[in-house]
């Protein structure tokens, strides 16, 4: 989510990537689009009510070890702020509106550094 050039942030309160911020985000419940899940992650997480709209970035999230320990398909959507009050919920040990420019300054899950580049303007690589 992007306001006023802040990024929604949210620090990673268990496993994968504790302690980490990352924008909001969860698993998808069997049954539900990808839109229901991110309305319900988002809120779950930040007490936020949110519109998605387009897609901006997709890519993988692969854990260490062979075979992997996780490997998550990651799909992030621009979204609009409907309602609500931010606080840090669910997994969320922490929430932020942080400005943009300067997001990579937190310690971010590795995926975030080319979702924030693309954000401010920098090439993705496809």
């Amino acid at each position: 989510m992007l306001r006023d050039g802040h990024i929604l942030l949210v620090q990673r309160g268990r496993p994968p990537s504790e302690g980490l911020w990352a924008i909001p985000g969860g698993k998808v419940r069997f049954g539900e689009t990808m839109s229901e899940a991110v309305e319900r992650e988002v809120f779950e997480e930040t007490g936020l009510q949110i519109r998605p709209g387009k897609v901006i970035w997709a890519g993988d999230s692969i854990g260490p070890g062979d075979p992997p320990a996780w490997h998550f398909c990651l799909v992030d959507f621009l979204c609009e702020v409907e309602g609500g009050e931010l606080v840090a919920g669910d997994d969320a040990a922490a929430t932020a509106w942080v400005p943009l420019a300067e997001a990579t300054s937190f310690p971010l899950t590795p995926t975030m550094f080319e979702l924030v580049a693309l954000l401010v303007g920098g090439n993705r690589e496809s």
